[in-house]
């Protein structure tokens, strides 16, 4: 019996960060879920809930594309990008997919299960929420803003994270944390990819309620621009584990240990793709999480 067949992984966050993440977690296959933000408001996934409404698609889309290991005609066509200068200029087929079998009454979950079946991802993929909701960040100044693209280019440091509006989060990704053997945070945007889902009630007391899992955090191989940036690798871990209800972080990845993070388990190992060392390896990550999950 394998760690991958005994060992069940939940990995939460956003965008390519958490495709990468879920890549390396392949081989689990089912054993292994990725919790996806749904709060993206920029790009074609911004067009598309300006003028359709719904959760966004675009971080469960490129999750999706990261975990497709025989490409089709079907792979192509879920990630085909619309070129030229009408209205369908810059939009992902794959999105447009997602939202019209939403539109179709599909419930998010069911037509991400559907995508899936079609391009022979094991992988399960759940969205934080069903219902659509949006990022708003208080500054340290007192003044609110709304939408992920701002919360990126607030020029003052926040002191506060919101959900507008409230939204129950998705039953299927509570059970996973509740059921799992590891939680991982991040890799990726950290209060746009790895902070949303954690906003979620149910999401921060479920990770707090599983004291059986550990939960790592991941950090990234290059610095963030805009008020993530601007914080300490400290202060990030204390956001999630305030988020988590106090549940300690019980060991965080990366290249570098930190003396500013005295407390937490530090684990140093080499994450860097060969020819992108801004970029995760996949054979790397994976190496890391199967010698955390055997200690």
């Amino acid at each position: 019996m394998t760690l991958y067949s005994q060992r069940k992984i939940v990995a939460i966050g956003g965008g390519h960060g958490l495709g990468r993440m879920l890549a390396a977690l392949n081989d689990f296959g089912s054993n292994a879920t990725g919790i996806i933000t749904t709060t993206d408001n920029g790009g074609s996934t911004g067009r598309i809930r300006h003028c359709q409404g719904g959760i966004a698609w675009g971080d469960t889309r490129n999750c999706i594309n990261q975990l497709i290991t025989d490409p089709s005609i079907s792979s192509m066509m879920f990630e085909y990008r619309f070129k030229g200068a009408g209205e369908l200029n810059g939009h992902n087929l794959g999105n447009l997919m997602l939202t019209a079998l939403d539109n179709l009454s599909v419930r998010p979950l069911d037509a991400i299960n559907l995508i899936r079946n079609m391009l022979k991802v094991d992988v399960n993929i759940v969205p934080m929420s069903e219902h659509p909701s949006d990022l708003k960040a208080l500054s340290k100044e007192g003044k609110w803003v709304t939408g992920e693209t701002s919360v990126d280019e607030m020029e003052a440091d926040l002191q506060r994270l919101d959900l507008d509006p409230e939204v129950p989060a998705t039953k299927e990704g509570v059970q996973a944390i509740e059921q799992a053997d590891m939680i991982i945070l991040g890799p990726g945007s950290f209060l746009t990819s790895i902070m949303p889902p954690l906003l979620l009630p149910e999401v921060g007391r479920a990770i707090a309620q599983n004291q059986h899992a550990k939960l790592v955090f991941i950090e990234n191989l290059s610095p963030e621009y805009g008020p993530a940036g601007r914080m300490s690798l400290r202060e990030k871990l204390e956001w999630c584990e305030r988020a988590c209800q106090g549940r300690k972080i019980d060991a965080i990845l990366g290249e570098q240990n930190q003396a500013e993070v005295d407390g937490w388990n530090y684990v140093t190992s080499d994450l860097a793709s060969p020819n992108r060392d801004w970029r995760h390896d996949r054979q790397k990550l994976q190496q890391a999480i199967l010698t955390l999950l055997a200690e």
